[in-house]
C-alpha cells in the first residue's frame, strides 16, 4: 500500500516545483522589466525635468520668481516663467499634450511636446496628472497664430520644459469645474447642459470656489466694499467699528438671536443704527461701518436674511434731507462707476455664466417722487393707494417701467406715504398726505 502511494505523491511534488519554477520565471522576467525600465529611466532626456515633489517642509529658501497667470501676455513673449497653478485638463495626441492652467479666474494653455529635451515619457507623465492637482511648470511664453480657444490668455501658450507636481488631487472629484462653470441656459429643457445641483456645491464649497465666476463674484464684493469706504472717506466719513453682542435688542421687535453670555444672556446686533446716532451726536458728523447684521426673521425670501454684510452711514445735514439723499445718491454713482471701470474682467466672466443685460444709471441719479411713480403704475392698470405702500410685483414691475422711460436701472424713490414709514418720520410740511 505505501509503494501505491509514492506516485501520486512524488506527482504532487512534481507539480509543487514545477510551479515554483514558472513563478521563479516570472519573478526573473519582472526583475528583467524592471532593469530595463531603469535603464530607459537613464536613457530619459527629461530626467531631472518633471515629477512629483517631496512635501514643502520650508526647509530650503528657493530663490525663484513665480509669474501671475493673469500677466502672462504677448508682452512677455520668448522669455522663460515660473508659474504655480492649478492643473485644470489635459488632452493628449500623440507626442504631444495640451494642458489647461488655472490660477484663481485666469487659464493659459500649456504645451508639452515631444523634443530633444522632452522625452516621450515626460508627456506621458503629463498627460495622467489628476485634474485640480498644484503643479509647478517651467516654460517658456510664445506667441500663437491663432486664439486659444476656452482661455482667459488666448493671445499666447506656455511651452513646457520642466513640469512637477506640487501636491496631488484626488483622482475622483465629487464635481467638476467645468461642469460648475456651464453658463445658465433656462432653455435648456433636455438636460444637454450638465449643472451641478446647489446641494452639491456646498457640500463641496471649496471645489465651488475654484470656478471662474465665484472668484470674479467674491471679488466684486470686495470692490464694493472699497469703493464704499473710498467713496465716502474721500467725503469726509469716519469709518466706526460697532459692537455686534449688545445687552438689548437694537431695534426692539422679537427678530433677534439671543446668545448665552457668560452667566447670562445677550444679542446679536440687529443694527448699527444707535452706535451711528451715538457717534453723529459725539460731533463726528459723518460716519460709516462695514459689518455683520443679524436679524432673526423666519421668512423665506431674498429680502429676508438671518446675517449678512451691512455698508451703513449716517451724516448730519444742514437743512434738508436732501443732502443725505444726494449723498448716498452720489456714493451709487462712484461705486457703479469704479465697478464699471476697475471689474470689467469680473463682470463679463460673471455674465458668462449668469446672462444678463448691462446695468445702467445716470448721474446726476433719478430722484422720482412716490406719487409719479404710483401714476406710472396706474398708466398700466396697476393701482396703488396714496398711504399705500408698494408690493414687491409692483416695486419690479415700476423698476421695468423706468428702465423704459428713463433708461436707468437705479433711481431713488422719494416721498414715501407717512403711513408706511417709522415713527421717527418726519412728516413733510408742504405736503397733506404724506
Amino acid at each position: 500500500m505505501s509503494g501505491g502511494d509514492e506516485k501520486p505523491e512524488s506527482k504532487k511534488a512534481a507539480k509543487k516545483e514545477q510551479k515554483k519554477a514558472e513563478k521563479a520565471a516570472k519573478k526573473a522576467e519582472h526583475r528583467g522589466g524592471d532593469e530595463k525600465s531603469v535603464v530607459q529611466e537613464e536613457d530619459d532626456v527629461s530626467v531631472g525635468k518633471y515629477g512629483i515633489l517631496p512635501l514643502i517642509k520650508s526647509e530650503h529658501k528657493l530663490n525663484r520668481q513665480y509669474y501671475y497667470v493673469g500677466e502672462l501676455k504677448k508682452e512677455y513673449a520668448e522669455k522663460v516663467v515660473w508659474v504655480r497653478a492649478r492643473f485644470q485638463t489635459a488632452r493628449a495626441r500623440g507626442k504631444q499634450c495640451f494642458i489647461v492652467l488655472r490660477q484663481r479666474e485666469f487659464t493659459v494653455q500649456l504645451l508639452v511636446n515631444v523634443s530633444e529635451t522632452i522625452s516621450k515619457a515626460m508627456v506621458k507623465f503629463a498627460s495622467n496628472i489628476s485634474k485640480e492637482s498644484i503643479v509647478d511648470v517651467e516654460a517658456k511664453v510664445v506667441k500663437v497664430a491663432s486664439e486659444v480657444a476656452g482661455c482667459t490668455q488666448s493671445d499666447v501658450e506656455l511651452v513646457a520644459s520642466q513640469l512637477w507636481v506640487v501636491s496631488s488631487s484626488d483622482p475622483q472629484l465629487p464635481l467638476q469645474i467645468e461642469d460648475a462653470s456651464r453658463p445658465e441656459k433656462p432653455e435648456d429643457t433636455e438636460g444637454l447642459n450638465i449643472r451641478v445641483k446647489q446641494d452639491t456645491r456646498l457640500d463641496n464649497r471649496i471645489l465651488d470656489l475654484r470656478t471662474a465666476t465665484n472668484q470674479a463674484i467674491f471679488k466684486l464684493e470686495a470692490g464694493v466694499c472699497r469703493l464704499f469706504r473710498e467713496g465716502l472717506t474721500r467725503k469726509g466719513f469716519t469709518e466706526i467699528h460697532t459692537p455686534k453682542i449688545i445687552p438689548a435688542a437694537s431695534e426692539g421687535g422679537a427678530n433677534v438671536f439671543t446668545v448665552s453670555y457668560f452667566k447670562g444672556s445677550a444679542y446679536l446686533a440687529q443694527s448699527p443704527q444707535l452706535y451711528k446716532q451715538m457717534a453723529i451726536a459725539g460731533d463726528f458728523d459723518k460716519v460709516f461701518t462695514v459689518g455683520a447684521v443679524f436679524r432673526a426673521e423666519d421668512s423665506n425670501t431674498h429680502r429676508h436674511l438671518t446675517e449678512f454684510v451691512g455698508l451703513d452711514m449716517e451724516m448730519a445735514f444742514f437743512h434738508h434731507y436732501h443732502e443725505v439723499v444726494a449723498e448716498i445718491g452720489q456714493l451709487f454713482i462712484y461705486i457703479f462707476k469704479g465697478l464699471r471701470d476697475q471689474f470689467k474682467f469680473e463682470i463679463d466672466t460673471v455674465c458668462q455664466q449668469y446672462p444678463v443685460e448691462p446695468f445702467t444709471f445716470l448721474d446726476p441719479p433719478l430722484i422720482l417722487h412716490y406719487n409719479e411713480g404710483r401714476r406710472m403704475l396706474a398708466e398700466v392698470g396697476v393701482e396703488v393707494g396714496p398711504e399705500e405702500d408698494l408690493s414687491t410685483p409692483a416695486e419690479k414691475l415700476l423698476g421695468k417701467l423706468v428702465k423704459a422711460k428713463y433708461d436707468t436701472d437705479f433711481y431713488i424713490l422719494d416721498k414715501y406715504p407717512l403711513a408706511v414709514r417709522p415713527f421717527y418720520t418726519m412728516p413733510d410740511p408742504t405736503d397733506k398726505i404724506s
